[in-house]
């Protein structure tokens, strides 16, 4: 792939592009396409560990950078990724497959990002409490916890880093950064943009590709490293927190979800719709925030599912490069064949298809997989047990509050879930008996910089975005002054 953001294909490490020397490589691919669009290296672990050594070097602890460079580091970033948006999109879009007006938008979410800590960075400043007990003057100050791991997953390779290392950078934390496999060339890119356009001191941030687990074990086993920073599925949430447990590292996690989307019978219908087509689809539908199961109230199903069956079958799927395309390909032949296995379940065990083909029309021979709505979902088919992460919309009836609510919360995830419903004071209560962090009312949205993202039970630990996660890279440190 020719871009002025990929002639360097490497790691980055202390300031510089790394040598490749005689690494070993992993293909990269097109997936609406097939084609190997890159060849990025494998790196070792001394490289890893020449990462966390840079990033020990640009530690400061006794002078800290000041709140102003820290900003201003920020703000670089914010600038030149939106001056770069269609160029870093274009890569999003061709490495990823989703289609390029929705890459476009994950460059403008990023930068939303570093924009929002640049803006509100004076939150960490140190402060006097008001009170003195034990006649003594009382600093809270803000710490950077350290050099920090950030592993990011392949299906937003812009957003997931910019939530993260927005934060870091506000913090005054080096980092060590690990994209997915599937998607490193997005990150190439930003990192192209942050060596030609932002002054930050060598070995503030790092770049490292390869396996996961190698450079996983380094970061959880190196002493310098007392932070992790992870998005991905609760399996791999899980081994990290086993495999931090004897140093005590500080964990942020957001893991795997299952969402409830739920259409009461007062609900403004056509909205619900538009919303859960915006909500269930973006990304190809592979996003830990879309909605998994949908819930519909038994007198409006039918309504609801012919609005949402005309919608469907007017979406296009293609390449994400064509204008006119609404859906992309699945990001590999494992994402694809999930998908597959989930219909092919419910249909068996009882679901009848809405809307999308039969699975035993697919070839298999790509990987777009058409959007499928089925209903009459029950509680022993896979899709609503696991989590889809593809393009099917699985419908189930109620009949009163209180089974819905049981039904949503008949999960161990609690990421997101969301709810359509004319009344507030129900709106309110259901809300507050969902277990899910994040609980659209009305809204299919999603996440935002400016307030606090995360899950409840297995969907993780520590909050994204708002004050609360411009706090999770630091440590208060109090120090009161006797007279």
């Amino acid at each position: 792939m020719d871009s002025p953001l990929l002639k360097n294909l490497n790691g980055y490490i202390g300031g510089r592009w790394k040598d490749p020397g005689e690494d070993a490589t992993f293909d990269v691919y097109n997936p609406a396409t097939g084609e190997v669009i890159a060849k990025v290296p494998s790196m070792s672990e001394a490289d890893v560990n020449a990462a966390v050594d840079a990033g020990s070097k640009a530690l400061r602890l006794t002078q800290p950078y000041s709140l102003e460079t820290r900003r201003g580091w920020l703000e670089g970033i914010r600038d030149t990724l939106l001056d770069n948006k269609e160029e870093v999109g274009r890569i999003l879009c061709q490495e990823h497959g989703k289609p390029l007006k929705e890459a476009k938008g994950e460059v403008e979410y990023a930068a939303g990002f570093f924009d929002y800590c640049a803006r509100h960075i004076q939150a960490l400043d140190a402060h006097t409490i008001a009170e003195k007990p034990k006649d003594c003057t009382w600093t809270v100050h803000y710490r950077p916890i350290g050099v920090v791991g950030l592993i990011t997953p392949w299906n937003f390779p812009i957003g997931m880093i910019a939530k993260k290392l927005s934060a870091a950078l506000a913090a005054g934390c080096p980092s060590v950064i690990k994209p997915a496999s599937e998607t490193p060339l997005t990150m190439i890119a930003m990192f192209s943009l942050i060596d030609q356009h932002v002054d930050m001191p060598d070995g503030m941030v790092n770049l490292v590709m390869g396996k996961a687990s190698m450079i996983g074990k380094v970061l959880c086993e190196h002493p310098e490293v007392p932070m992790l920073s992870f998005t991905g599925s609760t399996e791999v949430g899980r081994k990290l927190i086993t495999d931090t447990a004897d140093q005590v590292k500080k964990l942020a996690l957001e893991l795997g979800g299952n969402a409830p989307f739920i259409v009461f019978e007062d609900a403004d219908l056509d909205a619900a719709a538009t919303n859960l087509m915006g909500n269930k689809f973006r990304g190809g539908g592979q996003t830990c925030v879309c909605a998994n199961r949908v819930f519909v109230h038994e007198k409006v199903a039918d309504a609801f599912g012919k609005k949402l069956a005309e919608k469907v079958e007017a979406m296009k799927v293609g390449d994400g490069m064509n204008e006119d395309v609404d859906i992309g390909p699945l990001i590999n032949k494992a994402g694809f064949d999930k998908v597959h296995r989930h219909v092919s379940d419910a249909l068996e065990k009882g679901a009848e298809l809405v809307a999308g083909p039969k699975p035993t029309d697919l070839s298999g021979k790509d990987l777009f997989y058409p959007p499928t709505v089925v209903t009459g979902v029950t509680r022993d088919m896979a899709c609503f047990r696991e989590e889809t992460f593809g393009p099917l919309v699985p419908m189930a009836l109620f009949r009163d509050d209180d089974e819905v609510i049981a039904a949503g919360n008949d999960t161990e995830f609690g990421l997101a879930a969301y709810l359509f419903t004319a009344d507030p004071e129900r709106a309110q209560r259901v809300a507050a008996a969902l277990r899910f962090g994040h609980v659209g009312w009305n809204t299919g949205t999603g996440p935002t910089p400016e307030a606090p993202f995360g899950g409840m039970k297995a969907s993780g630990i520590g909050r994204e975005g708002g004050l609360e996660g411009l706090f999770e890279f630091v440590e208060p440190q109090t120090v009161p002054r006797g007279f």
